[in-house]
């Protein structure tokens, strides 16, 4: 904790305090459930846009986003190349169709196109993917602060998880969506500065240009990769196709994102919203990974530890494979010098052939990082600790503290759990209204609007106090980022086919559709262990278009006497992808 100065201590504190006491007071008093939950349909498109974008920008993307671009590169940003897609696609079907209907909640759509039973299942299915989501949001940016700063962890989870439940059960939609227009002014000014502060500790005579220079001739300037090989997790093919059907799904109907723009005065104003959360995502995200990409040159020029993560150098310090751990330091403090004489003599050449001789010295720095890997692996098995020796969620707060100046670091710090803080505030107003909306009134009757409202803060506390609980109890993945995706991806795809049923096979009935749902559930899950367990190779991103397409063709196929010939033929096209998929993935993966 002494890493920070009072003044740190000071500007964490007060923005933080700011944003939740000001989100409180300018929603206070909602009396019926239009303003708890839809915000009495005031927010202007620009409020819409920030909300919908602080919503998906959770401390997740500040935190690993940049150690994803210092290890792997800028090919991460193919991944959000479906969202204008997508963005189009929702204001031209969705929007006008949930306004027609004056829905609370996305699912009530579906009760009305097919039935009950097929609500209160997407409905759970949202509920069962956000909630886990939910303690993630919290639990990231609290395992790593706690790591780095040696705050308890279970008081930050506990601490985080509070504050957004004060403002979030307080003030419902509208309280969500003001914090996160402030939550958002502050991200964005927390990241110019790191990025500005960045490029000015380089080296007085490494450019921005050169930079960019040394980074491309390090393999990390690769944007786009036109291969359609699903040995590839980031291509721009998946991006384009998983990329659409997950950003679809997601921003279509995840609750936690329909809720954020039907608080929109009009059509217009929710259209306008997205069309902004389209145009400024992928610039943002292309951003942040320069961001890392900054980081990674940073270190080109000053030394970095074996592993960014400091607990996983202190348990391999203190166990058996201490002296190994050490003579890994030592080899890559001789790389690091003499990767200083290459990128100089790469600096002062024209000759672009010298670009080889750093990516073979980041190749061997790189092999000597996954030893260290092993070797925190080993001592941590060996100690019966739990640590984690993957660091890409590391570097960028190891950065932070190191390198910027007092002050700069608290405002770092308040984008990082601002983040944390905006993000889960959505989900749990989502999750706190589809439970009474589509589940607890649905199910018992009409209620008084007092009592609307008594029930969402209810439920919506209760979801605050179990994604506290879920943080307390997660674990660390490959990477935090992927791990909120993995889990939208596995229930995503199934959910927007339930939806693109209802909106263009008309002649498709609720059981067809109930059916068909349950067993797409089952065979995304079953693909999701397969490829984990390495039976097959199918990165996460292809089950969101997976699952729908698996989804609607199972519903046609339950239904065939009943469609029409059109209907017919898409079925068959449809069972010729899936054909098709299904031999890509098995030549992938080495079984025909």
């Amino acid at each position: 904790m002494d890493m920070l100065s009072w003044i740190d201590w000071s500007i964490l504190a007060v923005t933080l305090i700011a944003i939740v006491s000001y989100g409180t007071w300018q929603t206070r008093g909602s009396k019926n459930v239009k303003d708890y939950l839809r915000g009495g349909n005031t927010s202007k498109w620009w409020t819409i846009g920030l909300s919908v974008m602080a919503t998906q920008a959770s401390a997740i993307t500040f935190l690993s986003t940049p150690g994803q671009a210092f290890n792997d590169g800028m090919g991460f940003v193919q991944f959000y190349f479906g969202l204008p897609i997508a963005m189009i696609v929702i204001c031209l079907v969705f929007i006008p169709l949930y306004h027609r209907l004056k829905v609370y909640t996305a699912y009530e759509f579906l009760e009305n196109r097919f039935d009950l039973k097929t609500r209160t299942l997407a409905a759970i299915l949202f509920l069962i993917q956000r909630g886990l989501a939910a303690g993630i949001t919290i639990f990231a940016p609290a395992i790593i602060l706690s790591v780095v700063l040696g705050w308890n962890l279970l008081i930050l989870n506990i601490v985080i998880g509070l504050l957004v439940i004060l403002y979030t059960v307080s003030g419902g939609t509208r309280a969500v969506n003001v914090t996160q227009k402030h939550q958002m002014v502050v991200i964005f000014i927390g990241m110019l500065v790191a990025f500005f502060l960045i490029v000015d500790k380089l080296p007085q005579d490494i450019t921005f240009t050169k930079a960019l220079e040394i980074a491309g001739a390090s393999g990390k300037m690769e944007v786009l990769d036109f291969s359609f090989s699903l040995n590839n997790r980031y291509t721009f093919w998946s991006g384009i196709i998983g990329g659409t059907f997950l950003m679809l799904s997601y921003f279509g109907t995840d609750q936690s994102q329909v809720q954020r723009y039907l608080s929109g005065k009009s059509v217009r104003e929710m259209q306008l919203g997205l069309i902004f959360n389209g145009l400024l995502k992928i610039p943002m995200q292309f951003f942040i990974l320069l961001v890392g990409v900054m980081v990674f040159v940073f270190y080109q020029f000053n030394e970095a530890p074996v592993n960014f993560n400091p607990t996983a150098t202190e348990v391999v310090l203190n166990s058996e494979y201490a002296e190994d751990y050490k003579k890994l330091q030592e080899e890559q403090l001789q790389i690091f010098r003499d990767k200083q004489k290459i990128i100089e003599a790469f600096i002062e050449s024209d000759n672009p052939d010298t670009a080889k001789y750093i990516t073979a010295a980041n190749a061997a720095n790189e092999e000597l990082r996954q030893e260290a890997r092993v070797l925190i692996d080993k001592a941590s098995e060996l100690n019966d600790i739990k640590v984690e020796s993957n660091d890409k969620d590391y570097v960028f707060i190891h950065f932070i503290l190191n390198n910027l100046p007092r002050g700069l670091i608290g405002l770092l710090l308040a984008v990082i759990l601002s983040a944390a803080m905006s993000s889960t505030a959505s989900e749990l107003n989502a999750l706190g209204s589809t439970t009474t909306i589509d589940l607890y009134i649905r199910n018992t009757g009409e209620k008084t609007e007092e009592e609307k409202v008594k029930a969402s803060r209810w439920f919506t506390f209760l979801w605050g106090i179990m994604a506290i609980g879920v943080a307390c109890v997660a674990n660390l993945a490959e990477n935090l980022i992927q791990l909120v995706n993995i889990i939208g991806s596995i229930f995503y795809g199934n959910v927007l086919g339930i939806f693109l049923l209802a909106f263009f096979f008309k002649f498709v009935k609720g059981n067809a559709v109930f059916i068909a749902a349950l067993i797409t559930q089952v065979l995304v899950i079953t693909l999701y262990f397969l490829n984990e367990f390495e039976y097959i190779n199918l990165p996460f991103l292809w089950l969101n278009f997976v699952g729908c397409i698996i989804v609607i063709t199972v519903a046609l196929g339950i239904d065939f006497k009943r469609i029409s010939k059109t209907d017919r033929s898409i079925l068959g096209l449809l069972i010729f992808i899936l054909l098709y998929l299904s031999y890509l993935i098995l030549r992938n993966s080495n079984l025909i």
